[in-house]
């Protein structure tokens, strides 16, 4: 008869080491086998899954082993064999079943073991955090945030491992956590305020991308729900102040701080639409950016104004004051008093609607500033000045670009109808998408220069009444059903109509637009149908003390 090998002794040895321990009334009596079972851990590839499925079971019965015995089994999750380590991950949950005090050292060892490259590995990762998310929320996902934060205590030996790993966490808690959050966020008050306080730590170094990940995540949480009151919204605002760095000092030549600034204001917006107060963001505006605005690239100016546009309609009265003379020089510098072929409509389109609805909210700030006369009854109505300079100025201002947006008008209407014969005439997928696209930028500057027109055209009193609604549809938005229909009916205003149908007498008799090549037409709208404009997609480089450096780009 063949002797027993040496690795099934050691099978056998686990076998009766396991068996005295299920039949002792008092475990733990029965040391030596337990210090039997973690000495087996270093046997054959049999014995150490074995001993990985023992050391848990009975890991709460010998407390004076415990560090022993989890060192042990973690080298058995490092093993060179794949059935071994996954044997080993599916125990560690065990360790924490009685012994909860365990559990947050377990989820880090989890964390870390994300970035198991084969996926049965990585699956049982996977269960085993969840498994353990579901017995202790709260400090599972303490323990997995801590893989998240600011590279300030990593040495340089250690940042790129810690990257990979951060990286796979993020991954882990969006793909598994976010999903599930009505499961495992309970008590659910409790728990979405633990959670956003997790997130609002954990945000020093983060990218765009990650960024938009998190705060796409809190709005979701019924803390911030619909029916949340205004001091909620107000606490979303405030961390994404922070992440547009609102406290730094500007500096022109850092494109990533400006990046950063245009994302976060546009991600703010929907919050200043629930009531929260956009006036850091307008007081950054006001003394930080705009002073600099020549200085700024100009790919960046547009997407500022784009902006600045967007969130005119949610400025407080103060705010719009403050902002208002700002605002006036800008259109000055883009409402030229003479003809001329490069003129960019869509930067007007922009102030021209920022100016009407920081107007609204402060009609008689115009008077001093465009020579109007709105009388509130108040000292800053300024009636008894004399700003008929000024209104002389404005109004020639607003006839050229009326002009000049009329002759627009007339080429893209007339391109409209070769873009329709070129289309017809087109053999192939390519020439079709090149047409497409040129029709689809010829749509949006008459978009854009129609605007024009009907917000020029209130401006010509001297007491005009400024746009405070929606009713004007921005170019580069998305035209809303509702928005169609207001838009015809600013076209069937007198001065539009003649725009729209490229009549005026104006465009004919100057003919300035006629002979206007087609990178000419390309700067006049640039960026109507840019996908980057308000800052969108793109990203910024990390924060932290030395700051990972990444950008989205």
């Amino acid at each position: 008869m063949a002797e027993p090998t040496d690795d099934s002794r050691d099978i056998e040895k686990l076998y009766e080491y396991g068996e005295k321990l299920n039949e002792a009334k008092d475990k733990s009596q029965n040391q030596k086998d337990y210090e039997g079972i973690i000495a087996a851990a270093n046997g054959s590839v049999k014995a150490k899954q074995l001993a990985a499925q023992l050391i848990p079971k009975f890991f709460k019965y010998f407390p004076e082993l415990s560090e022993q015995a989890l060192d042990q089994h973690l080298y058995l999750c490092e093993d060179e064999e794949l059935g071994v380590r996954v044997q080993a991950i599916r125990g560690l949950p065990l360790f924490c079943k009685d012994t909860p005090e365990h559990l947050a050292k377990i989820v880090d060892i989890l964390g870390q073991l994300l970035i198991a490259g084969d996926n049965v590995e990585r699956d049982a990762v996977h269960k085993a955090l969840m498994s353990l998310l579901r017995q202790d929320v709260k400090t599972s996902l303490t323990a997995l945030f801590k893989h998240i934060g600011s590279t300030d205590d990593r040495n340089a030996e250690d940042l790129s491992a810690w990257e990979s790993i951060r990286e796979k966490v993020l991954c882990f808690i969006r793909d598994k956590v976010f999903p599930l959050k009505a499961e495992l966020l309970k008590p659910k008050d409790e728990m979405e305020r633990h959670i956003t306080n997790l997130v609002k730590q954990n945000l020093q170094d983060v990218t765009a991308a990650e960024f938009k990940l998190f705060m796409d995540f809190l709005k979701s949480l019924s803390l911030f729900g619909q029916n949340a009151p205004v001091e909620r919204i107000q606490e979303l605002v405030e961390i994404i102040e922070g992440q547009a760095d609102l406290d730094a000092q500007f500096n022109v030549s850092d494109g990533d701080h400006i990046d950063r600034f245009i994302s976060c204001l546009q991600m703010a917006i929907p919050f200043f639409m629930r009531g929260a107060s956009s006036s850091k963001f307008f007081n950054y505006l006001a003394k930080q950016i705009i002073p600099v605005f020549d200085k700024l690239p100009e790919e960046r100016k547009l997407d500022l104004l784009k902006s600045l546009a967007e969130c005119s309609l949610y400025a407080k009265p103060q705010d719009s004051r403050q902002l208002l003379p700002s605002v006036v020089q800008l259109l000055k510098k883009y409402m030229v008093r003479r003809k001329i072929e490069e003129i960019n409509f869509t930067c007007i389109e922009c102030l021209l609607y920022a100016f009407h609805h920081l107007a609204h909210k402060t009609p008689n700030a115009t008077n001093s500033l465009c020579g109007y006369k709105i009388v509130t009854g108040q000292p800053s109505d300024r009636l008894g000045e004399d700003f008929s300079e000024q209104f002389k100025d404005f109004t020639e201002r607003l006839s050229t670009i009326e002009e000049l947006a009329k002759a627009m008008n007339k080429k893209l209407t007339q391109g409209m109808a070769e873009h329709n014969k070129a289309m017809a005439a087109a053999k192939t997928e390519d020439e079709k998408e090149v047409i497409k696209k040129q029709r689809q930028n010829a749509t949006a500057g008459l978009r854009s220069c129609n605007n024009i027109l009907a917000m020029t055209q209130p401006l010509h009193g001297k007491a005009p009444s400024f746009i405070g609604d929606q009713k004007i549809s921005l170019s580069w938005k998305e035209v809303t059903k509702a928005a169609v229909t207001s838009g015809a009916g600013a076209a069937g205003q007198k001065r539009t109509a003649t725009a729209t149908n490229g009549s005026g007498t104006n465009a004919t008799k100057k003919g300035r637009a006629g002979g206007l090549p087609n990178q000419l037409l390309n700067r006049a709208f640039e960026g109507l149908n840019d996908t980057r404009s308000g800052g969108r997609g793109r990203g910024w480089r990390g924060r932290g003390p030395r700051g990972r450096g990444r950008s989205y780009r």
